[in-house]
């Protein structure tokens, strides 16, 4: 069985509701995994947008959230929770809000893609709050898996 992410907020490819964004709560939208290999010891979890900050013309991925060394068990995490507990041994990476936290879609012009990528990792890694840049170095040889769920979002949806 592959590793599969999906969200029980929005559908592959579908809008994501306000709530998890600049216009909402701007709370962690509640993430869902299944298919995660033997062997695996931890799991990583980027989300980014690759439309900023036009999507008619992109110049930059920008990064919402970086999170490592989650365990594979549970396999979700609940909306809100950056904010209301990680499971134990979770580590925070730093956003291009230059944050350790969730900072939701908040596109400046037009509808963008976010994109939520789960990886399966071999190893735990020791990282202190990388950078989705440090966090994919570390990662090299020991991805045993991944998956992608892709929302999108633009000011106004509701």
């Amino acid at each position: 069985m592959a590793l599969t992410l999906s969200s029980p907020a929005f559908k592959p490819g579908a809008a994501m509701p306000s709530r998890y964004t600049c216009e909402g709560e701007d709370i962690s939208p509640p993430l869902a995994w299944d298919g995660v290999p033997a062997g695996t010891k931890s799991l990583a979890l980027i989300i980014d947008d690759p439309d900023a900050p036009d999507p008619k013309a992109p110049k930059r991925v920008w990064v919402h959230w970086v999170l490592y060394n989650l365990p594979p068990e549970p396999r979700e995490l609940a909306a809100g929770a950056d904010a209301t507990g990680l499971p134990p041994g979770t580590s925070h990476g730093v956003s291009d809000f230059k944050k350790a936290a969730y900072n939701g879609p908040c596109p400046p012009i037009g509808r963008h893609r976010y994109f939520h990528k789960l990886y399966a990792l071999d190893t735990r890694l020791d990282l202190a709050q990388a950078t989705k840049a440090e966090l994919e170095v570390a990662m090299k040889g020991h991805v045993l898996a991944q998956a992608e769920l892709i929302g999108t979002y633009q000011k106004g949806d509701r």
